[in-house]
């Protein structure tokens, strides 16, 4: 018969760092996933891919090293010498200095010049990265080290999910968070290819946590995954120090918190920007800007820059440099209402819940995560029509003028982040998910 297990579960995480050059909200979710975790007593280990996981300095404890480390599998992707180096000149490249160092550097998380990588990745052990798959199916294996559940931080990583399974005896599931815009970004053929490889390794995955209800159905059917395989779970935060009182910023003030690039909306939003300040009655609106970007974004801020400047609005615009925990927070406490423009849907929209957090309402567009998202956050995030400067100017002056109206709003989704989007209930929600799959296999 089977038995239900109620025990701690061990769990091993494996999140790729993104270089901690911007707002990640992948990292960000996993973070406060592990944190949260082990405040309820269940052993969660971190085991960082590609670069250490750092967002604003922010990090997981961790006892692991860094598998698949950037610089080597770059040069065993490019090279075959380095398919077959010894272990002692791969740890010279996988020192975590030179890794933060190089992911600050260099654009190694750019999906545009990934192509032949990701789908070597995805082959798993029969990769151009096979020997970095053995090194971490082993120490996995490792007494000390063998988890209940892999958990893999996207699809992208299910190239390992086969022989993880084999050699660890694990469970793995796969969260599922915009691998969709990353892999059709590879171009073709590597983007056909990459789906189809994925595709193949859904059978070795026991079930997938999707980030919100939109993205469970995408990629349900982009994947062909059975339905009683995908959960749902939207990204929780920590609300500490949230409860608050916030002094509303005399003038009003529009904020943007996300990477600074063009798949965000950040040129939109300064266009509408720069329609809302002709308008005579928001002559004294201010933008806030925070986010960090990628060494490959520099030239498109700097167009935006120059597009202010050209209005005569650099005085009114303000470009935050710092995104750690606190300092974010600070940022969004000075905000009258947030707006993060994203031109395609996305599935999490991790800063609508920050932004709500401290009582400020956020403006989206239509279409993937916010339109769920203001349902659950009882209107707090506003809705309107997609890629439209001049609607997003006309939604935004509306609120703006409207003080009341913002108070109602963001009081109202406060509340509900409150209710619904605390980091430990979202844990306690995810390992209910994990303990059903340990259990879906239990004599």
């Amino acid at each position: 018969m089977r038995q239900e297990r109620h025990e701690a579960v061990k769990i091993a995480q494996l999140t790729p760092g993104s270089g901690d050059n911007f707002y990640c909200e992948n990292c960000l979710r996993d973070l406060g996933f592990i944190k949260a975790a082990g405040t309820l007593g269940h052993d969660v280990l971190m085991v960082p891919m590609y670069l250490p996981v750092s967002v604003g300095g922010e990090q997981a404890d961790t006892a692991s090293p860094v598998f698949f480390g950037g610089i080597n599998v770059y040069l065993q992707q490019k090279l075959d010498f380095f398919q077959r180096t010894p272990r002692w000149v791969d740890r010279l490249f996988d020192s975590p200095k030179l890794l933060s160092w190089v992911g600050r550097k260099a654009s190694m998380t750019d999906a545009r010049t990934l192509g032949e990588m990701t789908v070597s990745m995805l082959r798993g052990e029969n990769g151009r990265q096979a020997k970095e798959m053995e090194r971490l199916a082993a120490w996995l294996g490792e007494a000390a080290n063998r988890p209940d559940i892999v958990v893999l931080s996207n699809a992208l990583l299910a190239g390992a999910a086969g022989v993880l399974k084999e050699r660890v005896g694990a469970k793995v599931v796969c969260l599922l968070q915009d691998e969709d815009g990353f892999l059709d970004g590879l171009g073709e053929p590597y983007a056909s290819q990459a789906w189809q490889l994925v595709r193949q390794r859904v059978g070795d995955i026991d079930g997938f946590v999707a980030a919100s209800g939109y993205y469970a159905d995408v990629m349900r059917r982009r994947l062909s995954i059975d339905a009683g395989k995908m959960h749902v779970a939207h990204a929780g935060i920590s609300l500490e120090g949230c409860d608050a009182l916030r002094l509303e910023p005399e003038a009003p003030t529009i904020g943007y918190l996300s990477r600074m690039c063009a798949a965000r909306g950040l040129d939109t939003l300064v266009e509408a920007f720069v329609l809302l300040k002709q308008d005579p009655a928001l002559s004294q609106a201010k933008l806030k800007i925070a986010g960090g970007q990628m060494p490959g974004d520099a030239a498109f801020v700097r167009g935006v820059q120059k597009r202010l400047a050209a209005c005569g609005l650099t005085a009114d615009v303000e470009f935050a440099p710092d995104y750690e925990r606190s300092a974010r927070f600070a940022f969004l406490r000075g905000l009258s209402v947030l707006s993060v423009p994203e031109k395609q849907p996305v599935a999490c929209g991790l800063y609508v819940a920050e932004a709500l957090a401290v009582g400020v309402p956020a403006v989206q567009p239509t279409g993937g995560v916010f339109d769920e998202l203001s349902t659950l956050t009882d209107g707090g995030c506003v809705t309107y029509e997609p890629n439209d400067a001049a609607i997003l100017a006309k939604r935004l002056a509306a609120l703006l003028k409207n003080r009341e109206r913002l108070r109602e709003l963001g009081q109202a989704g406060k509340e509900a982040v409150f209710e619904k989007f605390d980091i430990r209930r979202t844990a306690e929600r995810v390992m209910g998910i994990y303990r059903e799959i340990c259990n879906s296999s239990a004599v």
